[in-house]
């Protein structure tokens, strides 16, 4: 199914196949009896039933391939194709083994004891959800394609014409008629023009601005897809006239099913992003630092497990408690658990989420949340010109009148980019007080014109040809003529108000359409005064050679001489190089086969209407009366935004189907260029470009490219070089032909207003003002956002690196276990929370915009980053630790007393081996206070186990506050509090309000003080817990001032051999 017709017009699956291409037959570069001939069809019968059914069998349906997407558990078991996740995953199963054996064990299971694997259980679930939801996203774009097709075709068989055959039954061969509105079913070749003029909308395909002229004329073999005048292609639209075609592709074989299969492709090579390639390798990372610990904390407390004796030399006697292995396997757990950052996944999920938010108020919409943190190091920017550097909307911006006499012309600057007829002002404009000339030049552009301009949501919307909807802007900003009355009339909308002034004044009663030949369109009008005129615009350069007279301002008609033509040229010539599409305006009173002529069908007259061959005498002998100059204009900001990627060190490559020197003209215009930049190595063609022997050394130049007249293929191997060579590569694109670049690209940007749904599903990311500088703010939000990202990972790295120490320590030094698996579960997921997500709200740095992009391969944590935290991590180990040391052997510490609730004072040696409690003599435990209870225990020895919920609480008190006292130092890399107070930061002080309060929670509730074991503290045992807590400030700030002095003396050292080399 969906196979297209391979023998008859089969396209090569790749440019460079070049035996594929000598097989195709180019319909294009043959006339209309070579492809009658090759497709054994005859234009006049078109197919028989039978052949149709032969073709059908042998080239399947007219429709596009259906690609099987993932299974849904595929999807599932992908999520889990993760360092991090696979870790978790461990530490959840041998947890819960754990806790189901020391349940049989004991004879009774406590549901405490599985707190830890199903919270760990519950994220994963949660994760695996949210990503197979994204995933199943990924195939929306071919679903979306699909729906570009056309439903029903006017098609010949058998001599007859079915007036409405589903399209998907088309085969090549058959003959197919297109009219005004019809969307094009097939890739077809031309074959019959019915109309005298044939035009197509085919920008979503190729990204031309403007509606394309076809005609039945071969082409050349090698003409790109933009040059083939002579096909029409499937998808597209038919705008002006009506033909008959041949069809030479379907289904997969058409232009629009080869974009099918590149988004397919582009789709299968998909990479990650580069946050997630870091969080990866630390993932690899931290489990050879896990597994090492575990390792080393099993060597050091094998003695305690296992013991032997030497008999000559010999080890023997071997004695193995299993019940003492089991106790220190669950510390090896608790150690996974403290260094894993259970709670990095959801906080990373809620910076990316909060950073959609903010840049959706910048009319950017994130599709794909890791695409905020990848927009932060992009390198390179392929942006589409139509729609995106420019309005997208065809404006006038410059119009030349006849002065007092023929060798002189007035030039008025035209303002304004959009369809707003209120958008900006003529300039130097006689206002109120129009002459002659200028008003027969409103009169022609408002009256030979077939557009309307409609506001619609605060927009203003073309119908019709985009040229003549800028044409009737330009009459509302020329006004009316003076001491005319205004419309008196509710059938318009006083948008058009002067058109419809003069459309009042000029009744049209015959039209003479447009085509290539002539290349112009007149109205014959009929004048209140019942004086006939024929009234002309067009190509500048036919309209002057069918002119004979020229109007001066004044409304004077002389002679049009050879000087006159000549000064008129040179207008044309400087905006021509100007990159303006140019038109001129004619007129014409003598109409003697028209003198009684109203428009009825049995005039003489019309007889001459019926033929457009006709025309050009008609439209001869013409009043020259000016000409205007037109283009789709760049939008206002987009010169500073290019300015500003320049200054950040993104360069900017203009990919657009458009032609070679409006393209150019524009870049310079926007500052991709310089004014007098020589471009033969900056600007090619995308045939050129795909002709280059070393194409990465031509996208390795400095500043920016342009590659014009591109087709999707060449946008797709050109991001897909600038990938290859370690660019990070965002992609701008609106239309059909723009999807497979958009797949492929790190970041692909499709238009909100503009774009199509292909591009958009295909996209990362969607510009909901179609604005190029929301991408360049984007980036920047997306700079910030990383910067923030990677503060509150180092937080929460920082503050696992401190468990690890502290478990370690404790395994090390044979105390009593300080701190229990959901403990530490609570702290990374819970109160560390939301100090990390407070952290992503730290305000972005006032030149970050000003400096290069990182490279995707930068390290999330340098060397002296990582030697920091690790002192740090130290310091939370001997913190938590100490506190629990401190409340067994000291009464008092710093002037603090901690008697007051009664417990005994152990020596530190007794609690470094309370395991050999039971062999002590004479060794008693007194019961202490709590809060409101007593703590007992079942005899001395307990006092170890039981008796240690106060020290645990310390500790575990201790690690809650140096945390939140760590996410201060976080606020900023290098820079000191002082300069960086923690009040720049609101919600980082409320997270820590929010954090400590959870705390308190767990403390002071009875049911969750059991759960966690941990009991309340008193106002002294507080004060300990922040004087023990409080250094960690301290400590941050001189590793930061020493950091600091480094880094300048660094830089000068730097500055000062560069000034020597130069």
């Amino acid at each position: 199914m969906g196979k297209g017709g391979q023998d008859y017009g089969r396209q090569e699956k790749k440019s460079s196949d070049d035996s594929s291409d000598r097989d195709t037959f180019k319909a294009w570069a043959k006339d209309v009896r070579e492809c009658e001939e090759h497709f054994k069809v005859s234009v006049k019968t078109g197919l028989s039933s039978e052949e149709v059914e032969n073709r059908r069998r042998i080239y399947g349906s007219n429709e596009l391939e259906k690609h099987e997407g993932q299974s849904i558990w595929s999807l599932i078991l992908e999520q889990f194709n993760d360092t991090l996740v696979r870790i978790l995953l461990g530490a959840a199963i041998i947890s819960f083994v754990l806790a189901w054996y020391d349940g049989e064990h004991s004879g009774e299971k406590d549901i405490t004891a599985f707190v830890e694997p199903l919270v760990i259980f519950l994220i994963l679930i949660v994760n695996a959800v949210v990503g197979v939801w994204q995933e199943s996203n990924a195939e929306k774009a071919l679903e979306a394609l699909k729906e570009i097709q056309s439903e029903h075709a006017s098609v010949i068989r058998d001599n007859k014409k079915i007036a409405s055959l589903p399209a998907r039954d088309l085969v090549p061969g058959d003959i197919v008629e297109l009219k005004v509105g019809d969307k094009v079913p097939a890739d077809m070749r031309v074959v019959e023009l019915i109309s005298s003029t044939l035009r197509l909308e085919q920008g979503s395909l190729t990204g031309e601005s403007e509606a394309v002229n076809k005609s039945n004329k071969p082409v050349a073999e090698d003409a790109d897809i933009q040059g083939k005048r002579c096909m029409v292609f499937a998808g597209t639209t038919v705008v002006n006239g009506n033909c008959i075609c041949l069809v030479t592709q379907i289904g997969m074989e058409t232009e629009i099913g080869k974009v099918h299969q590149q988004i397919h492709v582009a789709s299968q090579s998909e990479e990650d992003t580069p946050l997630k390639k870091k969080l990866n390798e630390f993932g690899e990372t931290l489990t050879m630092i896990i597994g090492l610990i575990c390792i080393l904390v099993w060597l050091i407390n094998v003695k305690y497990f296992l013991s032997w004796e030497y008999v000559d030399g010999w080890p023997k006697n071997f004695k193995f408690s299993f019940e003492k292995c089991t106790y220190y396997f669950e510390i090896a757990v608790a150690l996974a658990v403290a260094a894993i950052p259970e709670g990095l996944p959801a906080v990373i999920t809620t910076c990316l989420a909060l950073g959609t938010r903010k840049m959706a108020q910048k009319n950017a919409l994130v599709r794909k949340l890791p695409s905020v943190e990848t927009l932060g190091c992009t390198t390179v920017i392929c942006s589409d010109k139509t729609g995106t550097l420019t309005t997208n909307q065809m404006s006038v911006t410059k119009l030349v009148a006849i002065g007092h006499n023929v060798d002189t012309l007035r030039a008025f600057k035209v303002d304004g980019t959009t369809y707003n007829p209120a958008g900006g002002k003529i300039e130097n404009w006689p206002a109120g007080d129009m002459d002659a000339n200028l008003q027969t030049i409103a009169k022609i552009a408002a009256i030979c014109n077939d557009a309307g301009v409609t506001q619609s949501d605060h927009k203003f919307v073309a119908h019709g040809m985009p040229t003549e909807a800028a044409l009737k802007v330009l009459v509302e900003k020329m006004g009316l003529p003076k001491g005319s009355k205004d419309v008196n009339s509710a059938s318009t909308s006083s948008l058009l108000r002067c058109c419809e002034w003069w459309s009042q004044r000029e009744r049209r009663i015959a039209t003479l359409e447009f085509d290539r030949d002539r290349k112009s369109m007149g109205v014959i009008v009929d004048s209140n005064e019942r004086k006939k005129s024929l009234l002309v615009k067009g190509a500048v350069e036919n309209v002057l050679e069918r002119s004979t007279k020229i109007q001066l301002r004044d409304g004077s008609v002389v002679k049009l001489d050879a000087n006159a033509r000549k000064l008129v040229l040179q207008a044309l010539h400087e905006m021509s190089t100007s990159a303006l599409r140019c038109l001129g305006f004619a007129y014409k009173d003598e109409l003697r086969d028209f003198v009684t002529y109203s428009g009825n069908d049995d005039h003489p007259a019309h007889q001459l209407l019926l033929n457009p061959s006709n025309y050009p005498s008609i439209e001869s002998e013409l009043i020259f009366v000016g000409l205007v100059g037109l283009r789709d204009p760049p939008r206002e900001e987009v010169h500073q935004a290019i300015e500003d990627c320049r200054a950040a060190g993104i360069r900017v490559m203009v990919i657009t189907g458009d032609n070679k020197n409006t393209a150019e003209a524009i870049c310079r215009e926007i500052g991709v260029f310089k004014s007098n930049e020589e471009l033969t190595s900056k600007s090619l063609t995308g045939k050129d470009f795909m002709e280059l022997r070393d194409k990465k050394a031509h996208l390795r130049q400095a500043g920016g490219l342009l590659f014009s007249r591109a087709e999707p293929r060449h946008k797709q191997e050109i991001v897909r070089l600038l990938k290859e060579d370690g660019e990070v590569v965002a992609m701008t694109g609106d239309g059909v032909n723009d999807a497979p670049a958009l797949k492929l690209a790190d970041i692909g940007v499709a238009m909100g207003i503009t774009g199509t749904e292909v591009a958009k599903e295909a996209s990362d990311m969607v510009l909901a003002d179609d604005n190029f500088s929301t991408i360049v703010a984007a980036v920047g939000e997306g700079r910030s956002i990383y910067n923030n990202m990677k503060a509150f990972i180092r937080y929460m790295i920082s503050s696992n690196m401190g468990e690890v120490a502290s478990i370690f320590l404790t395994a090390a030094l044979g105390i009593p276990e300080g701190l229990i698996p959901v403990q530490l579960l609570w702290v990374n997921l819970v109160t560390d929370g939301p100090p990390a997500t407070a952290l992503g709200f730290n305000p972005p740095d006032n030149d970050i915009m000003k400096k290069p992009p990182r490279r995707s391969d930068d390290s999330l944590i340098n060397m002296w980053i990582l030697f920091r935290y690790l002192v740090i991590g130290m310091y939370v180990g001997i913190a938590t630790v100490g506190v629990f040391i401190i409340w067994f052997t000291c009464g008092s510490f710093m002037g603090i007393d901690l008697s007051g609730d009664g417990h005994t004072l152990v020596t530190y040696s007794q609690l470094a081996n309370w395991g050999q409690c039971p062999t002590w003599t004479n060794f008693t435990a007194s019961p202490f206070t709590a809060g409101n209870q007593v703590v007992t225990f079942d005899g001395p020895c307990d006092y170890f186990r039981t008796g240690k919920v106060k020290a645990m609480t310390l500790s575990l008190s201790v690690l809650v506050a140096i945390e939140m006292f760590n996410s201060l130092n976080a606020l900023s890399e290098d820079g000191s509090l002082l300069s960086m107070p923690p009040w720049v930061n609101p919600w980082l002080l409320l997270a820590m309000s929010v954090s400590f309060g959870l705390h308190f929670l767990i403390l002071y509730v009875p049911f969750l003080a059991k759960v966690f074991g941990i009991v309340p503290l008193s106002l002294n045992e507080w004060l300990l817990v922040l004087a023990v807590a409080f250094p960690v400030i301290i400590i941050d700030e001189i590793l930061k001032f020493i950091g600091r002095c480094t880094s300048s003396s660094q830089t000068s050292a730097a500055r000062k051999s560069k000034q020597k080399s130069e």
